[in-house]
């Protein structure tokens, strides 16, 4: 196992990471089932709940991330939220969620 590796899974960026990837997952193995299907429901509420999450998370006085980067977690989880509510009526894809996702685990890796 690569040093890197070894780091991401000991610190708290490597869990987030593990996180956003296993969501991440279950989003693109889903964005071609039906708007019905049980597991596409699924990956897209538990990347809303992660979201969800985060904004509660970076909204709590005792975050430390800079006020800025707390800001744009914020608007970026309020994105997720009103996407997937088109999502869910069909009037959007599920792509735009994951792209989000990736970058931010690309963010979380460097």
């Amino acid at each position: 196992m690569s040093e890197a590796a070894v780091a991401m899974q000991s610190d708290p960026r490597g869990t987030e990471y593990k996180v956003f990837d296993r969501v991440t997952k279950a989003l693109s193995s889903s964005k071609d089932k039906a708007l019905d299907d049980k597991d596409y429901l699924e990956a897209l509420d538990t990347n809303r709940r992660l979201w969800q999450a985060l904004e509660v998370d970076v909204s709590s006085t005792e975050n430390v991330l800079p006020d800025q980067l707390k800001a744009k977690i914020i608007s970026l989880a309020i994105w997720v939220d009103k996407h997937s509510a088109k999502v869910t009526r069909g009037e959007a894809k599920l792509q735009p969620l994951i792209t989000v996702n990736q970058a931010i685990m690309e963010g979380l890796a460097a």
